[in-house]
């Protein structure tokens, strides 16, 4: 049976912070969109209080939750146990980008290990918490992070960064802007 809260618990931010992996949900407006399902992973999650959280977003081939969050801020994050008791958390909130160079980058960014291909803070004021049972999500053995993005963004170097966001990132896959077209 699932529970709500109306703010992180101390038991939900033990839980966050076990976790690996993680999924960010959002969805425009328009019923005809596409409504976005990430994971994500390398330590990239933060609780900053029991109702603000933020993650490190890097640099990947849309960016889809930018556009929807400029559009209508909602945002959904889960995470599941893949070891241990099973459950499930989900946290419902209203999104804010915030990009480099900012005042609200430099209040962050001390919370995250920046590598070259971050892209962006994703921050959220949450408004309700659900867990769930979680009985029929896999057991699963974590063997590591994956160096893959952290290589691509090396070999790209700083202006290869930002010709693939400008070419990439610009918009959603649905024409939205996204908050990088801002800077544009």
């Amino acid at each position: 049976m699932a529970k709500f809260s109306d703010s992180i618990q101390n038991a939900h931010r033990e839980f966050i912070e076990a976790q690996k992996m993680f999924f960010v949900a959002t969805a425009p407006l328009a019923g005809s969109g596409h409504v976005n399902l990430s994971p994500k992973g390398s330590d990239s999650f933060r609780v900053l209080s029991p109702t603000k959280v933020a993650y490190l977003d890097l640099v990947g081939s849309g960016n889809e939750t930018s556009a929807h969050i400029l559009e209508n801020g909602r945002v959904t994050f889960m995470f599941c146990a893949y070891d241990g008791p099973p459950n499930i958390l989900r946290l419902y909130g209203i999104g804010s980008v915030i990009l480099p160079h900012t005042s609200e980058w430099s209040e962050l960014a001390g919370h995250f290990n920046i590598t070259p291909g971050t892209r962006q803070i994703i921050t959220a004021n949450i408004h309700k918490v659900q867990t769930s049972c979680g009985y029929s999500v896999p057991l699963y053995a974590y063997e590591g992070e994956r160096d893959h993005a952290h290589k691509w963004a090396e070999k790209k170097g700083p202006e290869g960064l930002e010709t693939y966001k400008k070419e990439k990132n610009q918009q959603s896959i649905d024409g939205l802007p996204t908050h990088l077209s801002l800077l544009s």
